[in-house]
């Protein structure tokens, strides 16, 4: 199983980026999608997460500007990031918690980070 993560990069204060991860391999079913950041010299943090019931949440820094949405066909996870700031900057990373064929248990598995600049 692999994650892939795209659509990183420079971006302005007040723009938007949109990310995407795709999940290949044996996969079964897909429980839990996330985005997590990490900035430098700080904690990876969970920034945005849907589950498989299509419930969302989000962290208070992001709340009314950061959409999380998933299309589990295609197995894959978005992130629509609006109004972004220059705090948002980080390496953004995407997590799925899933269940392989043949296996009777949920496993997490990362994407390789994509980095999100906001700048002027």
């Amino acid at each position: 199983v692999q994650l892939q993560a795209s659509g990183g990069g420079l971006v302005q204060p007040g723009g938007s980026l949109r990310l995407s991860c795709a999940a290949s391999g044996s996969i079964f079913s897909i429980n839990a999608m996330n985005w997590y950041r990490q900035a430098p010299g700080e904690q990876r943090e969970l920034v945005a997460s849907t589950t498989s019931d299509g419930s969302t949440a989000y962290t208070d820094s992001v709340k009314g500007r950061f959409t999380i949405s998933r299309d589990n066909a295609k197995k894959m996870v978005y992130l629509q990031m609006n109004s972004l700031k220059p705090e948002d900057t980080a390496v953004y990373y995407c997590n799925m918690r899933l269940q392989r064929y043949r296996d009777s248990y949920l496993l997490n598995y990362w994407g390789q980070g994509t980095q999100v600049t906001v700048s002027s």
